[in-house]
């Protein structure tokens, strides 16, 4: 169940108005009284035989007698509206329930405690069999202000009450750093635009790619502009630039001018001064990302992000996570157009998890936003797949990471966003990486190296090795293993290289797991043959490791 409380100035009357009217696209049908202050209030919308102008009026100037009464002594804020829905698979509620739930609401806001005779006065209209408005005026009945400290909050632990003692679903806890949500009344003109979402959603997703892609605030802004975006810098009268907004091309109002969304009503961290503290950590030199192919260097920062999650200050692996939340909003714009549609799905998810209460550390990630940039910089993004794939994986054990993190800090709402975002991110993976996969098997070596490679594994990676070759993923190891191998490396060492980079323990796929980080091992220069005989020294001092009969050593043959 969401509450939303709105607050306003002036009278009711606008509101009343709207509330017993026929709303923006006709939706409202019996509109009518559930609740009231004292239960016999006029009601527009069960007064058949009356004017339903003239009982309106009748209604709000009830409501405002005691804002009246106060006259030029009454603040400039007077008028409380709190819609309240109901989750779409939730039962339908009675009229007396719907009642009932008023009045907790109102008296949790401090609108209306119970069994105040002097509170303020309030009506619940009912719209429709998922919710109903509130509307309230801020002054009691005996003249003074009501104590509605922290109301929202108030407000919002009352309605994880209710859907307790309803049977109704059970929304997650927040803290306070959720963007603002879309009106209904924004959902209805993007409806009448053709819009697949709201002008604050489209002008919120163009405006992180931008700040994901800038290096300086010069940039961010010629990059907003270049998405279509108009922008509005706000000046101060010594020249300094405060603050901005934008606005999407033909979003305008009745008048015909543009509607403009400052930076900060967006979300929290789309203010100017969170832009820039962000960009101050990223320096405005060239992109160039060593060594030389910046997807290898974009996965091996995300494969990263777990050891930050699991060891370092919470400020760092908040740092981290607002990194990858940049790298996922970057991504959907390089991939191919089959698997675009979950990544920008998977990226509008986990935008959710990239905020919270801790400050983060925006410096400790610096490599992962360098390298995306780097990325988003070629022209010759995309390759075969195999970089956007090997990220991917990557991507996903870290947001499986920070699943597990956002909820040993009891972030709810991160932590069911972070759930989110895997699941999109793992639809993405099977576009993208299959083909790649599947490609990489069809050119997989024969039999008698392959059983040369199996013997390396299970002496590297016994504990895997079965999982691994029982995998559909180790023909296209295979085929890696043989790319680096005929590129001069040793496949001993470079296995043992592999395994050194993080555990496999928790990879879904340990054959997949290797084929990347072999495949970004192999591109690499291979060692000169002095190192490689030290190397070959180093591996003969090993404790053999006993071969199981699934994958048995080879005879060697002898020379003709």
């Amino acid at each position: 169940m969401i509450p939303k409380i709105i607050t306003g100035k002036g009278s009711t009357r606008r509101l009343i108005a709207y509330l017993f009217g026929k709303g923006d696209a006709n939706e409202h049908v019996d509109p009518h009284l559930v609740a009231s202050w004292n239960d016999f209030a006029p009601d527009p919308g069960r007064s058949p035989h009356r004017d339903p102008k003239e009982v309106e009026k009748q209604l709000y100037t009830q409501l405002d007698q005691p804002v009246a009464m106060l006259g030029r002594r009454a603040t400039k804020t007077t008028v409380w509206h709190c819609p309240v829905r109901a989750a779409p698979e939730d039962p339908i509620l009675s009229d007396a329930q719907w009642a009932e739930i008023a009045r907790r609401i109102v008296a949790a806001a401090g609108i209306a405690p119970a069994g105040d005779a002097e509170a303020c006065r309030w009506v619940a209209v009912w719209h429709a069999d998922d919710h109903i408005h509130i509307a309230a005026t801020l002054v009691r009945q005996d003249g003074r202000r009501p104590r509605r400290d922290y109301d929202i909050r108030a407000v919002q632990r009352e309605a994880r009450q209710i859907e307790v003692d309803y049977g109704l679903r059970r929304l997650k806890p927040g803290d306070g750093t959720a963007a603002k949500r879309p009106t209904s009344k924004e959902h209805f003109k993007a409806k009448r635009l053709g819009q697949d979402a709201t002008s604050r959603e489209i002008l919120r997703r163009r405006v992180r790619r931008a700040i994901a892609a800038a290096s300086t605030e010069t940039e961010f802004f010629v990059l907003l502009e270049a998405s279509g975006v108009a922008v509005r810098p706000k000046t101060e009268p010594s020249g300094d630039v405060s603050g901005y907004s934008v606005s999407l091309p033909g979003d305008v109002n009745k008048q015909g001018e543009p509607i403009w969304y400052a930076g900060s009503t967006l979300s929290g961290d789309l203010s100017l001064p969170q832009v820039r503290k962000r960009l101050a950590t990223t320096p405005p030199e060239p992109v160039t990302v060593q060594p030389g192919n910046p997807w290898h260097q974009a996965t091996a920062s995300t494969e990263r992000i777990p050891f930050h999650l699991t060891h370092s200050d919470d400020g760092v692996a908040q740092g981290q996570l607002a990194a990858l939340g940049g790298a996922l909003d970057l991504l959907s714009l390089t991939a191919p157009a089959a698997a675009r549609t979950e990544l920008e799905r998977a990226s509008a998810a986990f935008e959710r998890a990239t905020r919270s209460r801790i400050d983060a550390d925006h410096a400790s990630a610096r490599a992962l936003r360098r390298s995306v940039q780097a990325i988003w910089n070629d022209p010759v993004r995309h390759g075969d797949g195999a970089g956007l794939a090997m990220l991917i994986d990557a991507a996903l054990t870290a947001v499986a990471y920070a699943m597990h993190w956002h909820r040993a800090r009891q972030h709810a709402q991160q932590q069911a966003a972070s759930e989110q975002a895997l699941i999109h991110l793992q639809a993405a993976y099977a576009q993208v990486a299959e083909p790649v996969l599947a490609g990489l098997a069809i050119r997989t070596p024969g039999a008698q190296t392959k059983r040369r490679y199996a013997h390396h594994l299970l002496r590297s990676a016994p504990q895997h090795a079965e999982h691994i070759l029982n995998d559909r993923a180790w023909d296209a190891l295979a085929t890696s293993l043989a790319e680096a191998e005929a590129a001069g490396h040793n496949v001993s060492n470079l296995l043992d290289k592999a395994l050194n980079q993080r555990p496999l323990d928790d990879a879904r796929s340990p054959a997949r797991a290797l084929t990347w980080r072999i495949r970004r091992l192999g591109q690499r220069q291979a060692p000169s043959p002095q190192a490689q005989a030290a190397n070959a020294r180093h591996a003969m001092q090993r404790p053999t490791v006993s071969v199981s009969p699934l994958s048995p050593e080879p005879k060697r043959q002898p020379r003709r």
